[in-house]
């Protein structure tokens, strides 16, 4: 049987370390998914996954999977892509839309051998991630084609220099992989660090993820997890970065 702490209101997470093993990373249960909440999270490393039919589950996974910036693999078939121009990506134009298309894809279950339904974004996921988008720290990547409409595009967390990623989706071909070209090279131009790829799965692996220790992992976040300055507000680098543009491949 499994135990595990339950989380008030305001009650503050556990040490990521008292993370179980199997289910890999299953931290705690219950909290809310409010804007504070989710950044309180992602600055420790832990992240919200649960469906429709579950408690709210935190989870910290021990490895994880990032992407160095320099190490991004670049298929041939990605680069010739990015040579024809056939796609515009650009930057936080329609989180809403992207989030509701990402909930179409299923995602590998942490505690399955099975891909999951498409239900773990729920509609209270999705309503915390715009909640967050809205308060300037969640962000999407869109893919348009030709007929301005949305080809792929994924969306994450950011923490700091961090991008904490958390979905993606595609409607044609290496368009996902495309949107993560484009982040890549964004962050690349911004001088932020890496991103947080959470668990390792053989997409990510052909995309140039690596896995590092939880601790290794929690150690970079701190490094690169600061937002703010002195007077409590976010640095003119850091809004600048995230706001809305067309991003140059």
């Amino acid at each position: 049987m499994i135990e595990l702490p339950y989380l008030t209101q305001y009650t503050p997470f556990p040490p990521v370390s008292s993370a179980l093993t199997e289910p890999n990373g299953l931290l705690a249960f219950g909290g809310d998914l409010s804007v504070r909440r989710l950044l309180s999270a992602y600055s420790q490393g832990i992240f919200p996954w649960f469906s429709d039919n579950e408690p709210l589950l935190w989870w910290s996974p021990d490895p994880r999977a990032i992407i160095e910036l320099n190490q991004f693999h670049c298929a041939r078939s990605l680069r010739k892509l990015i040579r024809q121009k056939r796609y515009i990506v650009t930057l936080n134009q329609c989180f809403s839309d992207v989030i509701n298309l990402c909930a179409t894809i299923p995602r590998q279950d942490l505690h399955s051998s099975d891909a999951s339904s498409a239900t773990w974004i729920t509609d209270a996921m999705k309503n915390a991630y715009i909640q967050l988008h809205e308060a300037g720290f969640a962000h999407s990547i869109e893919v348009w084609d030709a007929n301005s409409e949305l080809a792929g595009g994924l969306y994450g967390v950011a923490v700091g220099n961090v991008f904490c990623g958390e979905s993606m989706f595609h409607k044609k071909p290496n368009t996902s992989k495309l949107a993560m070209y484009a982040l890549v090279k964004h962050m690349q131009t911004h001088g932020l660090a890496f991103i947080d790829c959470q668990m390792p799965t053989e997409h990510l692996a052909s995309l140039g993820a690596i896995t590092v220790s939880r601790e290794d992992f929690i150690s970079r976040l701190k490094d690169h997890s600061q937002t703010l300055d002195e007077t409590g507000d976010r640095m003119p680098t850091y809004r600048q970065c995230w706001q809305k543009q067309v991003i140059a491949l």
